[in-house]
């Protein structure tokens, strides 16, 4: 039953993922929902009932900040710096990149609101039902570098997707599942930020 609790998170955003059109609004939807079932499988999981001990425990050790902060920033800079050179775009993308002004979460298409939305959710839902699903029950079922190879699999640029699998991987069996959910989170949140900044909606 823990399995199950681990999985959902992940399999109610990639049905969602696959029911719902590709716009801004209907990724609020899907956020709202994933963060919902994440809600249900922390409490089913025990974490909830467990403050004081291990999760409050894991909260206090600065190691973990700091494993997560620095593997988030790690993994941002493989994930930017080698296509703003030029050089990664033409051959490790599958498929074409979006097109900026096309693009369904810039503001002046669907407005601040949902912009933001798409970040938080990018940064907080997204980046944990993965960690569940990835380094927490897939890595024990299929072992680490099946983890990598299906992460890397599932996004557009399988290439810097297989070294951010391995470093969250890294992180999830020195730290725990907390500190590479943290190194996720980190990294979407400042990829994000930088998207709506600079307006390169390719990477969103």
């Amino acid at each position: 039953m823990k399995s199950f609790w681990l999985i959902a998170p992940y399999a109610v955003w990639m049905a969602l993922m696959a029911m719902l059109p590709s716009t801004a609004a209907m990724y609020a939807v899907r956020s709202s929902a994933t963060a919902a079932t994440l809600l249900l499988s922390a409490w089913k999981l025990g974490v909830f009932s467990r403050c004081g001990g291990a999760p409050a425990k894991t909260l206090s050790d600065w190691r973990n900040w700091l494993w997560g902060a620095a593997g988030g920033v790690i993994v941002l800079v493989i994930w930017t710096v080698p296509e703003n050179f030029g050089w990664y775009r033409n051959y490790f993308i599958v498929g074409d990149a979006p097109i900026a002004e096309a693009s369904p979460y810039d503001p002046s298409v669907c407005g601040w609101t949902l912009t933001i939305a798409k970040l938080l959710g990018s940064a907080f839902v997204i980046s944990v039902a993965e960690e569940l699903f990835f380094r927490r029950w897939l890595v024990n079922f299929a072992g680490f570098w099946w983890m990598v190879a299906l992460f890397s699999i599932e996004h557009d640029r399988p290439a810097v997707a297989a070294a951010a699998g391995a470093i969250y991987g890294v992180i999830a069996l020195k730290r725990g599942i907390f500190a590479a959910s943290l190194a996720h989170a980190v990294t979407n949140l400042l990829l994000g930020a930088w998207i709506i900044y600079s307006g390169n909606w390719a990477f969103w």
